[in-house]
């Protein structure tokens, strides 16, 4: 697999011994089944052990013995987030805490009334950014645009376990485009406007930029748009940190050309490797990214 396919691995009676675990035993319990779910899927997928460990081996440059260790913990700690995510899904918010760096940033670009865009990756736990905005924005107008391809019943399934009312609104990719509209009129309200910029899928358009140190493809349409629209541009990611502990990153981009969309792109590779070097085990594309 070359490029990202849309969907992720799992079934709805894993999600559910996952989250009577986190009920029952404590969320540091659940971390323990790990140990066996991580070594499962060590062994038994080996195109994405490949491209993990090519990662580690040749983005990271780690030794040899260490790639392959960090791939194991790769898996491990994605499946801490992934029990993070059920675990604030259901309520126990409040065994987590916190680092809001930059939260002043997203506060700025809501009171200057301009809109905005936001543009994370597939690394940490950006699926728990929502818990974040809450804090933060208390009129929806932060959008969140996502592939809706999981599978239903499981998304039914999280919706089920909380009680939560979402403080931000979601836009939903889909094929025929609409979801167009809906960004526009998210933004001719001033709102804010969040994307993921490291993943496409097949016959997508892309552009080119260097990332730890060599070429890779991303989606042309994040960048297209954010380089168009004379609204200011931040970079946003929520890293797990040891002990239940989350730390949010916000960093404003500079100042671009109009329609400079290359510049645009350029400056994002430049913030998602700083963040991949602070945290190198928490790239979550099990994919062949950079085509190695």
């Amino acid at each position: 697999m070359t490029q990202w396919s849309g969907k992720s691995k799992g079934t709805i009676l894993g999600y559910k011994i996952f989250v009577y675990c986190i009920k029952k035993l404590g969320i540091r319990a659940a971390y323990s089944v790990l140990v066996f779910v991580a070594f499962y899927y060590f062994v038994a997928y080996p195109t994405s052990f490949k491209a993990m460990f090519s990662y580690f081996r040749h983005r990271q440059q780690f030794s040899f013995f260490k790639a392959v260790f960090a791939v194991y913990k790769s898996y491990f700690t994605f499946g801490q987030v992934l029990i993070d995510k059920i675990a604030i899904s259901a309520g126990l918010r409040n065994k987590f805490t916190f680092d809001f760096d930059g939260i002043d940033i997203l506060k700025q670009l809501l009171s200057e009334g301009k809109g905005g865009i936001l543009i994370s990756a597939h690394i940490g736990n950006f699926e728990i950014a929502e818990k974040f905005f809450a804090d933060i924005d208390f009129n929806c107008q932060i959008h969140i645009v996502t592939v809706d391809q999981e599978h239903s019943v499981i998304k039914q399934y999280l919706e089920s376990i909380t009680d939560e009312k979402p403080n931000v609104q979601f836009i939903y990719v889909k094929e025929d485009m609409s979801h167009i509209f809906e960004i526009n009129d998210a933004l001719s309200k001033n709102h804010l406007i969040c994307f993921t910029g490291d993943r496409y899928f097949d016959q997508s358009r892309t552009m080119q930029a260097e990332l730890l140190a060599k070429e890779a493809h991303f989606p042309a349409g994040t960048f297209m748009l954010a380089s168009r629209l004379k609204t200011p541009v931040a970079y946003v990611y929520v890293m797990k940190e040891p002990n239940l502990h989350y730390h949010l990153y916000t960093r404003r981009a500079p100042e671009f050309k109009h329609r400079d969309a290359q510049a645009v792109l350029n400056s994002y590779t430049d913030s998602v490797s700083q963040m991949l070097k602070k945290y190198p085990y928490q790239w979550f594309n099990y994919f062949d990214f950079w085509k190695d």
